[in-house]
This record gives structure tokens, sequence and C-alpha cells, in this order.
């Protein structure tokens, strides 16, 4: 099998965290992961990896015996490692020792980008590996593959929905995917350049201004040619709440490629 000699990545982390070190490596983050979407290697794959599980705790990151990521925290994920083609145990092991809690037998190929979804609950973790896009949308265009990793939702739909230019109101749209379930993936789907808000709700539910929703995402502007993945996670309970009766979702918006 292949070994690899690189530092184990480092996490991106919440933005509602309020502490100085992790805002800080969350712009490290960011940085490194635009050098490497700009200088992607087609000798090498790439992987990142995303912790999905809300009661797995804080794992860390193999590929055979060698460190990706150390401390993954629910919600957070690493920027894209380079590896070398070959095929890998990729595991998930509690964070500080070498206890496995997932682990499973993958291929990676040169040139290709790859994300790896640690999920489901701690009695059923599972560990998926999906192929990315890592080439940009065609000019005037957005790709956008939804993942659905949250565990008690249940099947939903999942919309964006575009903001008027002059109005700024919302304009009414047929849902982005439908009947989507846990574990599944949408596939890419293409849609017009522009700003969008993503909103799920559950599966035969009909959008409108006063529908409860699992999400109701904040407005976020995509610009021509960019590639996008958004992992569905269950959104996790405040202090006073229990999380079985928190059935809402969050999500997870990873950058796949950008117009160069």
């Amino acid at each position: 099998m292949p070994s690899h000699s690189h530092h184990p990545a480092h996490r991106s982390a919440p933005a509602s965290l309020p502490r100085r070190a992790v805002l800080r490596a969350a712009l490290l983050l960011a940085a490194a992961a635009l050098s490497g979407c700009q200088s992607f290697s087609t000798n090498s794959a790439q992987l990142r990896v995303i912790d999905a599980s809300p009661d797995a705790g804080v794992v860390d990151a193999y590929q055979n015996s060698s460190a990706l990521a150390y401390n993954l925290a629910y919600g957070t994920m690493t920027s894209t490692i380079p590896m070398s083609p070959g095929v890998y145990n990729l595991a998930a092991v509690k964070a500080g020792t070498r206890q496995a809690l997932v682990s499973t037998t993958d291929t990676l190929v040169a040139g290709k980008q790859y994300t790896e979804i640690i999920g489901s609950g701690l009695a059923n973790l599972q560990q998926s590996l999906f192929l990315d896009q890592s080439t940009p949308a065609p000019a005037g265009q957005i790709a956008v593959r939804v993942i659905d990793e949250a565990t008690r939702s249940g099947a939903v739909d999942v919309y964006l929905v575009p903001i008027a230019p002059l109005s700024g109101k919302f304009v009414s749209t047929p849902p982005l995917v439908v009947n989507l379930g846990f574990g599944s993936s949408s596939g890419y789907l293409t849609v017009l350049a522009g700003t969008y808000a993503i909103e799920v709700v559950p599966t035969g539910t009909t959008l409108a201004s006063s529908t409860v929703t699992l999400l109701s995402g904040a407005q976020v502007s995509y610009a021509s040619g960019a590639v996008r993945t958004i992992v569905l996670i269950d959104q996790q309970a405040s202090a006073s709440q229990h999380a079985a009766l928190t059935p809402g979702v969050q999500a997870i918006v990873a950058d796949d490629a950008d117009a160069q």
C-alpha cells in the first residue's frame, strides 16, 4: 500500500465558536484550501474529510498508519489533502487514541478529488467516499450536489431559493432535490449563477413564506463556474433541548471548484 508523508491537515470549525485560535485556524484553512484549488495536481489524488456523526465525539482521521487530521469535531471538515494514488485503509479513530471507530478500504485515483464523510450515529457509524467534481461549471452556471447525512429529519426536499434583484424578495421556485433520504447524494445539478438561500423541508411539503422549515439558510452569492457540495447534518440541540426533539438540519457547504 502507498505511504504518505504529509503533515496532518488542520480542521475548519463552526463560525459560532468564539475563540481567537479557532478563527485563526479557520482563516489559515481557507487560505490553504484556496491555494490547493488553484494548484490541483494531476499526479496526485485529493481528499477531504467531513465529520457528520452527531454522537461519535471528536475523532482523528487516518490513512493506513499515518494521520490525516487530528481533533475533527462534529460539523467540521479538513482542507483538501494531496494523496499519492493507490489503495488506502481510511479510518476514523477516537481522538488521541488508535481505537478505530470505523474504517474502509478505498482506491484514490490520480487527478481525482474526493470527499470522505464520517456519518450516522456511533452505534452504526459509517464512512462513505464520494467523487467530487473538480472542474468548474459551465459559464453562467453553478453546479450543486446535496448529500443527506441528517439522521433525524427523514426524507427531505431541498430548495435553492433565488432572490429577486430589485425587490430583494424570495422568488417562487421548484425544489432542486426531491425525496432525498439519509446517506443519499443528489449528484451534481446545474443552475444559473446568482444569489440563493438553501431551504430544506420534509419531503412533499410546499415551500411558502409561512412554511416551517428544517433549515432556512442565509443568502449566498455563487459566482459563475462555482461547484459546491452541501452536506445536511443534524441541527445540534441547545443545552435546554433534547436532541430527539430537534429534527432541524444544518448545512456544511464545501467548495469543490471555481472558475479560474
